[in-house]
Order: structure tokens, then C-alpha cells, then sequence
């Protein structure tokens, strides 16, 4: 058994209500799981400083010196407060305890030489180290210090004595009974990236002598994370083009043809001809396409998905386009629908409210070949919805469905249809090659001639009464406005009732207008009325929950609110933005806050001022807020846990990692090279963890 594989209660101080702690609290169970439970700071203990020198907003430091005498204070019933005045000489500062006092008073000597480390505060104009740890100087050698680890721990761990400092005594005693750890990268590997061995890394991230040491053994456990990522995302891509082969659309036909020349809107974008060409050349090659298309909110991402379909029908196959919402199914199909005009083609929709007849209609036209193309939600992917032959498709705002969804609709045909993956939440490169590793990469980075950037201003929640003069006016020139709230969980009620309230302000605000309301908890069809009122002009002002962040269109409507603007995301003020600026007009964007801010929220809201650039936002929110925060990625695979890299910060090291992986997966495809054993044979330790690496791609 590998020694990294013992159970946690069986390391010396730890026993059965530790590992119970510890397994509750920090899921760490056995030695491999503490050793990879990596320390978040780290403090210089090699430096000793004189009492005088001192200062309240130090950080931790320590002194040597002996305690003078002690002092007790009572704090009420049972409670008591226990100072020690201690000296090294140059001066006096106190030592104090407000639990544990007892044990200090029994276990420290008045005169005995300690060396003392804490954070120094002022207190009665005297330096104070409150519930410092003190160590015999006589038995602690300095040279020998280097930078003491600080280890995260929750209140109850801390409640029941598992603190910082217990759980780097614990991850010692671990170190100093380990055998050398074999490496898991080979030898060519690491002298090439100049790479700290495996052993040497793990001894230095929790006790580095400096931090040169620590810098060399961070990267070495943050590259062999990332490189494992990357390598197994690209086995699982080399396995399935392998193993599946794709449908050879090899024309270019009428059907595609007659729509480029009699029924094309508008010119395509040159972002648009050179994704068309990049799918067509997927779609031709013989292998099954797997291709994320990100393009911001407007681009023409549709109309692209579109122009593909048409191909796969010019090549005798069916499309099909999968939304995460009713709202949104809908819309693809009235966007279609205008698209194909008179064209001799059948759409049709299948979505949860296609019931009865109308379901066995769409059902029967499917199996039969009729139905060129489907318009649906996840609807589509259940075992009654049977294909002639489905060839192509599109998966849209990706981070909505899960991977096993994806997979589902492949066993819909002998060979798996082509995919393409359509996202309007731009995602920073980093991020895609992990996420979407198994993704080829496609991005419409113009949007259509004629489009106005959307100007976006901050204002204070001070200023509502010259902000709702400017929704009268833009109303009166014949626009109209949505005015978001925060209801970012649909089970808040004080939000609910913030959201109801607020449309009676609004009312009473603007009683010359029409108004309607749109929430998540609303029944589908009266969500759908509303909506469908705004749509067609017959409220002027909808006021609305981030329900309308995907998807609604509505080109008459030229101004957004968002009220609360500090509590979203940069991704999600980005995707709400994007409701405007869809017609002629030029649009506005007004973020409401109140005057106090955190200085991460006066960033978003300058960035989100600044810029409409959606990949500049995306590499800014993944920076702020971290990859698992970012909307959606939870669902679309961070499954994996990364435990001391960060895809937010260390960019180039993912890149250095792909880098690495890819020559090594093309050399070596089916993993059975002598070259590489130690990898493949490390990468199938990994996928026995609960890692869900499925999800990752």
C-alpha cells in the first residue's frame, strides 16, 4: 500500500476525533490528502527583533527575551485576563491571555529565556502580543527556522484546538516519518523545465528555509497539477477522435447556397466567413467536430449556427439547436424562422410545453426525416426523441448543460453528429483550454456593421430622481427600458420583496407608463406573457430579475438599469449589458450603487465603464474572483480540484503545461510508450481519485 494512502488517524497526535475533525471539516482523510493541504501564508521566523523597534501595525514577528512577572485581571464570573510582562532588555511589552491564562501561568518560568512570536498591537501605550506561541530559546535553533506556514481552519476546528499552529505540527510529524516520495514526471521532463524534484517540493512548500526555495517548490506542484489536467484533457480528445468517426460533409449545396444569396439579411462579418470556414473544414475532415464558438452578445453567433445546419441538410442530414431555456428555445425558432423565410425547409420546436398532439407531430417528423431542423430545450435529449438522421448539433450557452447531457444526443445516431458548442459568455483562454480542453476553438471577434457600443455610466443610488427624469425621456423619443434586481437566488424573499416593492416605487414613479414584471418564481406562462407584452410594445418599462440575462431581444429597448449593481458579477453585468444595443439607437448601460464600496467593486464597475470588450471583462472577473466563482464554470466541469495551482493567476503555467502535453499525446496516442510509462501510469492513479474528470471536458 502506498504510504500516502494511510489513514490520517493512525499519524501520531491525530487518533479518531481528530480524523473526524479534520475528515468533516477539511475533507482530509488520509496522509497524501494532509501533505497536499498547502499552507495559504507564510511568516519569516528567522528574523528576531528588539522589543523597541516595535510597532502596532507589524506584521508577525518575534523576540527573545524572559518574563518579568505575571498579572491577573478578572473578567466576571470564572473569566479571567492573565498578562505576562516580559523584557529582552530594551524595553517591556505584555503577553496576554484571555483563555488559556491558567495553563501560562503553570507552564511558563518567571526568568526562563522564550522566544516569543505573535502580532504586536498597542495597548495602554504598550507593545502587546495577544495568545502568542512561546518556545524554549535554549531547545530552538534560528538557523534552522526559515518561514513558519499558515494553514487555513474553520471556528470549529479552532474551537477545538485544531488550529494553524496544531496542523502544522501535524504536517511535520507527517514529513519527518515519510520515506523519499518517487517521482511521478520523468527525469527528461524535469531537467528540461528545470523542475524541483517531487520529494524536494513537497519537504519545502510546508518548511522552506527562503523564499527562493518556496517559489521553486510551488511551481513544481502547481506545474505537475496542471500538467496532469492538461495531458489527461488531451487523452480524452485523442481517445474520441479516434474512436469516432465524423459524418464527411463533403458539398456545399442548394439549400445553403439559395440562403447565402436570396436570403442573407446582411453581409457576414469577416469573423463570421472565417468561422464558417473553420467548421466546414471540421465538418469535411472525417472526424466527428467538437468546436466552441464564443462570440459576444450581437455578434452573429446564431446566424453562423445557422449557415452549419444548412450544410449538414445540403448533405442529406438533420439539425438540431439545444437552448437552456423555453424563453430562449423560442427565440432561436422566430430567429430561424426570419432567417429561412420562404425557404422549403421544416423547423419545428420541442420544449416542455409541447404536449399531446403537437409532441407526436414533431416526434413522427423526426423519425421520418421531414423536420430538418429541431429548436429545443433538454427536452430533446430524452429517449422518446428519435432521429432519421441526425448530423449536426448546436449546444447553445454550453455551461448550462452537463457533459453526460452532451453525450446523450450522440447515442442519437451511428456516428456522433458534429458539435458545435455556442457561448456568449467570452471565456478567458486559460480558462477554455481547461474547461473546454477537449474543444477545438472558434471566435467571432466583430460585431455586424452599424452597431453602437453601449455607453455605460455609474451612478449613486443619491441620484434616482435625475435618473428616472432620463428613462422619461428616452421613453418619450419611443424606447424602452428594463430596470433590473438583484434576485440573485431565486429562494431569497427579502429580495423578492425588494423586487415587489420596487415596481410599486416605479409605478407610482412613472404613472403615465406601462409597466411589466418578470421574476424566476413566476408560473412559465405568465413569465412568458409579460415578456411577450414588452416585446411587442406594449409596456414600456420591464422590470425584471437576471431571468432576462440570456437570450431576450428586443431592439426598441435602448436602456438598461441595473439597481444594486455591486451585488453581480463582471460576467453577469456584461451579459445583462448585452440586452441593449441591438437596434439602430444608441443604448445605455446605468450600473446603481450605493456610495460605500469595497475597492474590488469600484473595479468592476470601472472595468465594466471602461470596456465592452467581453474577453477584456472575462480575463478581469476570472482575476477577481477566481475560476470557480465565474457564472456557470461550477456546472461545466471545475470538478476537478486544483490544490494549489490557480488558473486565474497562473496563466502561463497552464499554457506551459498544454504546451508539454500536446507532443507527448501526439508521439504516444495510445499511452503504452516505454518513453512515458511513469505518466500514464501517475495519470491512472489520479482518474482512480473522486476527481469527475468526465466533467472537466
Amino acid at each position: 500500500m502506498n504510504i500516502l494512502d494511510q489513514d490520517i488517524m493512525y499519524l501520531p497526535g491525530v487518533g479518531p476525533n481528530r480524523k473526524k475533525m479534520l475528515s468533516n471539516e477539511l475533507g482530509i482523510e488520509t496522509y497524501g490528502e494532509l501533505l497536499e493541504y498547502y499552507p495559504y501564508k507564510y511568516v519569516d521566523r528567522s528574523k528576531v527583533y528588539k522589543i523597541h523597534e516595535l510597532t502596532g501595525d507589524m506584521p508577525f514577528v518575534q523576540v527573545v527575551g524572559h518574563i518579568l512577572s505575571f498579572e491577573t485581571f478578572p473578567m466576571g464570573a470564572r473569566k479571567e485576563r492573565v498578562v505576562a510582562h516580559f523584557t529582552d532588555g530594551t524595553a517591556i511589552c505584555d503577553l496576554t491571555w484571555f483563555n488559556g491564562g491558567k495553563y501560562a501561568k503553570q507552564n511558563y518560568r518567571i526568568g526562563t529565556e522564550y522566544l516569543v512570536f505573535g502580532k504586536p498591537t498597542v495597548f495602554n501605550n504598550r507593545i502587546n502580543f495577544t495568545h502568542p506561541d512561546l518556545d524554549d530559546a535554549a531547545k530552538t535553533d534560528l538557523s534552522t527556522m526559515g518561514l513558519q506556514p499558515y494553514y487555513n481552519t474553520t471556528e470549529k476546528m479552532k474551537k477545538s484546538g485544531l488550529n494553524s499552529r496544531a496542523i502544522e505540527r501535524l504536517t511535520k510529524t507527517l514529513i519527518e516519518k515519510l520515506p523519499t516520495l518517487p517521482e511521478t514526471l520523468p527525469d527528461f521532463l524535469i531537467a528540461e523545465k528545470h523542475l524541483m524534484g517531487r520529494d524536494e517540493a513537497f519537504r519545502n512548500v510546508h518548511y522552506p528555509q527562503n523564499a527562493k526555495d518556496l517559489e521553486r517548490a510551488r511551481l513544481r506542484l502547481k506545474f505537475e497539477e496542471l500538467f496532469y489536467v492538461q495531458l489527461n484533457i488531451l487523452r480524452y480528445a485523442s481517445d474520441q477522435r479516434q474512436k469516432y468517426r465524423g459524418y464527411v460533409f463533403s458539398q456545399v449545396g442548394e439549400t445553403f447556397n439559395t440562403f447565402y444569396h436570396n436570403y442573407l439579411p446582411f453581409p457576414l462579418t469577416e469573423a463570421q466567413k472565417r468561422v464558417i470556414r473553420e467548421i466546414r473544414k471540421d465538418m469535411g475532415s472525417g472526424r466527428q467536430m467538437n468546436r466552441l464558438l464564443q462570440g459576444d452578445v450581437g455578434s452573429g453567433k446564431t446566424l453562423v449556427a445557422l449557415m452549419t445546419m444548412l450544410i449538414a441538410i445540403d448533405n442529406g442530414y438533420q439539425a438540431c439547436i439545444m437552448a437552456p431555456t423555453e424563453i430562449l428555445a423560442e427565440q432561436h425558432l422566430q430567429t430561424i424562422m426570419t432567417f429561412l423565410k420562404d425557404m422549403d425547409l421544416r423547423v419545428a420546436l420541442l420544449t416542455g410545453i409541447v404536449k399531446g398532439k403537437r409532441r407526436q407531430e414533431v416526434l413522427d417528423g423526426l423519425l421520418d426525416g421531414t423536420i430538418h431542423i429541431l429548436v429545443g430545450t433538454h427536452a430533446v435529449i430524452e429517449d422518446t426523441v428519435q432521429f432519421a438522421r441526425l448530423g449536426f448539433v448546436v449546444v447553445d450557452e454550453q455551461h448550462r448543460f452537463g457533459v453526460a447531457q452532451r453525450a446523450k444526443l450522440w447515442s442519437k445516431s451511428i456516428n456522433p453528429p458534429h458539435v458545435l458548442v455556442m457561448t456568449a459568455t467570452p471565456i478567458p483562454r486559460t480558462l477554455a483550454m481547461t474547461l473546454y480542453g477537449d474543444l477545438d476553438v472558434s471566435v467571432i471577434d466583430e460585431l455586424p456593421p452599424g452597431r453602437k457600443p453601449v455607453r455605460t455610466t455609474h451612478v449613486f443610488d443619491t441620484g434616482m430622481t435625475s435618473l428616472y427624469e432620463g428613462i422619461r425621456q428616452q421613453i418619450n423619443e419611443g424606447r424602452q427600458i428594463y430596470i433590473v434586481f438583484p434576485l440573485i437566488e431565486e429562494s431569497e424573499k427579502s429580495d423578492l420583496k425588494n423586487l415587489e416593492d420596487g415596481f410599486e416605487v416605479l409605478r407610482q414613479a412613472f404613472p403615465e407608463f406601462r409597466l411589466s414584471k418578470v421574476h424566476g418564481r413566476m408560473k412559465p406562462k405568465d413569465k412568458e406573457d409579460e415578456m411577450q407584452r414588452f416585446v411587442s410594445g406594449e409596456t414600456q418599462i420591464l422590470v425584471a430579475t437576471t431571468v432576462i440575462e440570456v437570450g431576450v431581444n428586443v431592439p426598441n429597448a435602448s436602456v438598461m438599469v441595473i439597481l444594486d449593481a455591486q451585488r453581480f458579477g463582471l460576467s453577469q453585468l456584461h451579459q445583462l449589458r448585452g440586452r441593449v444595443g441591438r437596434g439602430a439607437d444608441q443604448s445605455f448601460c446605468i450600473l446603481v450603487t450605493p456610495f460605500k464600496l469595497s475597492e474590488d467593486t469600484r473595479k468592476r464597475i470601472d472595468i465594466m465603464c471602461d470596456t465592452n470588450d467581453g474577453f477584456r471583462i472575462a480575463e478581469a472577473d476570472l482575476k477577481l474572483r477566481g475560476p470557480g466563482d465565474l457564472e456557470g464554470t461550477q456546472q461545466s466541469g471545475m470538478a476537478f480540484d486544483l490544490k494549489i495551482a490557480d488558473i486565474a493567476r497562473d496563466g502561463q503555467l497552464v499554457q506551459m503545461a498544454r504546451e508539454t502535453a500536446q507532443p507527448i499525446i501526439e508521439e504516444d496516442p495510445t499511452c503504452c510508450s516505454e518513453k512515458y510509462a511513469i505518466l500514464w501510469r501517475r495519470l491512472r492513479e489520479i482518474r482512480k481519485t473522486n476527481i469527475n474528470w468526465a466533467a472537466i471536458s
